[in-house]
């Protein structure tokens, strides 16, 4: 997958911009708040239909204005070409078009272009309830299973209802009724997230053997209630308590993923520098596992890179994603000469832009091979920073978490 063309009007610090990237690595330099993250996100939105931030639409707005566009011109693997218009305003709403065609449930598109990200908020992952992880694998499958997705919308559903009859006075019979349903679309989760963790496993350790030089040895384990008995009997057996309780205490939306080093939680055990080599390992397995899955190459989104990484380590990860393997990638750092080193020690061609005040602009001096002139950013654009309200979740990004409340 190849990201063209990105044309930005009112989204976020961005007033507007048109930018024109290479197939290979794109590196976006400047100071904290200029908007390389903006950019990064605006791709991101283009793929899954949020923000990677949890940001709600009118948050991206940029100040002054009611609405935002993000459009992108992609080259597939195959050689097919597409175009994604993604717009909003405070009044219509989120619009989303392929190819000119309106979506009628922006899900539809979730795996069509995929895209995967590595940012400083992926340590909610590590640090954050299991929520957090839940939210992660449904998203990460959804965009490879749509018999998933469905079985998730319904079973949040029923769970809200549930719930709901729990709180008043239930009548046992649509208590059966709704148990009955909530096993039904539970054994399709179940086994989803089941298949997708044990897939993930081998190439997590792998891909942390590289990053860490085989120092460590790292483990994910997908920990539910439904691994030891069946959901049917589960929602007996916690009948009494959720009647107590007046909510359902056992179930889906209970599930973990156990992340570990060394055999010992990697929350408490492992450094700063260590989560973020299994983060990045996670990321990366997700990307392979998309990859084979759609036949498509995501685009690689890797923001703000040196957090919490050495020199070394970041190398490292550049030789990774440099092969056949990955496909465009785009890269944050607010240091354009540690970032030029690395790559040019890398041994790949890239593209390096300047970011400033919401305004991107192709650096003065090109990167380790000459850029194609179409291949440049233009189109100035002086801008203000985007609103820093509470994110909220959107209605996308349903979670069974919600439901459970």
């Amino acid at each position: 997958m190849y990201l063209k063309k990105l044309s930005l009007l009112n989204f976020k610090n961005i007033a507007q911009q048109e930018l024109v990237f290479r197939p290979g690595i794109n590196c976006l330099v400047g100071d904290n708040g200029a908007g390389k993250t903006n950019v990064v996100d605006a791709v991101h939105l283009l793929s899954m239909c949020r923000s990677a931030l949890q940001m709600t639409d009118s948050q991206s707005v940029r100040h002054g204005t009611d609405f935002y566009l993000v459009e992108g011109e992609y080259l597939t693997d195959a050689g097919r070409r597409e175009q994604v218009v993604c717009s909003y305003t405070r009044r219509g709403g989120k619009v989303l078009k392929r190819n000119g065609k309106e979506y009628e449930r922006l899900s539809d598109h979730v795996g069509l272009l995929p895209a995967v990200i590595v940012s400083p908020s992926d340590a909610a992952l590590i640090c954050d309830a299991a929520d957090e992880r839940r939210r992660y694998l449904n998203a990460f499958i959804s965009q490879l299973d749509r018999p998933y997705l469905a079985a998730l919308m319904r079973y949040n559903a029923v769970l809200a209802e549930r719930n709901r009859l729990l709180k008043n006075r239930p009548d046992e019979t649509v208590l059966e009724i709704y148990d009955r349903q909530m096993a039904e679309h539970g054994a399709v989760i179940h086994a989803r997230r089941q298949e997708y963790a044990g897939r993930l496993r081998p190439l997590v350790g792998e891909f942390y053997r590289l990053l860490s030089g085989d120092r460590e040895q790292v483990e994910l384990i997908y920990r539910s209630e439904l691994n030891d008995r069946p959901f049917d009997e589960l929602l007996r057996a916690a009948r009494q308590k959720d009647l107590a309780n007046e909510f359902t205490t056992s179930g889906l939306h209970r599930d973990d993923l156990v992340l570990r080093i060394g055999g010992y939680p990697l929350r408490k055990y492992g450094s700063q520098g260590q989560q973020k080599s299994f983060l990045i390992a996670l990321k990366l397995a997700q990307y392979v596992l998309v990859s084979e899955a759609l036949g498509e190459r995501p685009v690689l989104l890797l923001d703000d890179l040196f957090d919490k990484l050495d020199a070394g380590r970041v190398e490292q990860l550049l030789r990774l994603v440099s092969g056949e393997r990955f496909g465009q990638i785009f890269i944050t750092d607010c240091n354009p000469t540690r970032l030029r080193s690395i790559l040019d020690r890398a041994g790949d061609d890239y593209a390096l832009l300047t970011v400033a005040d919401g305004a991107v602009t192709a650096a003065e001096e090109p990167g380790s091979a000459e850029e194609p002139a179409e291949e440049t950013a233009a189109a100035e654009a002086t801008t203000t920073k985007a609103a820093a309200e509470e994110p909220a979740a959107t209605p996308a990004e349903q979670d069974e978490n919600t439901a459970q409340r």
